[in-house]
């Protein structure tokens, strides 16, 4: 696992209704600080990313679909540095993954339908100074290949 990568295991509460599953309380340690909450979604085959932050630390959970999610370590102090971890998120694997700052991250859609992930990061987005940076996700940049591998 990549150094400050975080991992919680999502239970969702089941009955004849619906379900209810919690995400991120303020009460646990993975919890840091409220920025806001955003929904994102990525159509089935659509690769959204590379981007990373410098301050932001970021929440991922997918409730609707499926995401493949992958971070990448890029930060030369780091002890797992290019170290690349690869997260498979929705329906059927509820997950929160909190991505520290300066760990490029970006998503796949890989349902038949589009994945809808809901992301709570740490500062709220700044329209005019956004702590975004992007890296082209089909650049080679990064040593990863988004297509899929059939084995």
């Amino acid at each position: 696992m990549i150094d400050g990568v975080k991992t919680k295991k999502l239970i969702a509460h089941h009955d004849e209704r619906g379900w209810l599953a919690e995400i991120l309380r303020s009460d646990e340690e993975i919890f840091e600080q409220f920025g806001q909450v955003y929904v994102s979604v990525a159509y089935p085959g659509v690769v959204k990313g590379w981007h990373y932050h410098k301050l932001q630390t970021d929440h991922f959970c997918v409730i609707k679909g499926m995401l493949k999610v992958v971070l990448f370590d890029q930060r030369d102090d780091s002890p797992t540095r290019g170290e690349i971890n690869e997260f498979f998120m929705g329906e059927d694997n509820l997950m929160l993954v909190k991505i520290p700052p300066l760990v490029v991250h970006g998503v796949k859609g890989i349902s038949v339908e589009p994945g809808f992930l809901i992301n709570c990061p740490t500062r709220p987005y700044n329209h005019d100074q956004p702590d975004e940076y992007r890296v082209d996700p089909h650049s080679g940049e990064i040593p990863y290949s988004w297509e899929r591998q059939d084995g």
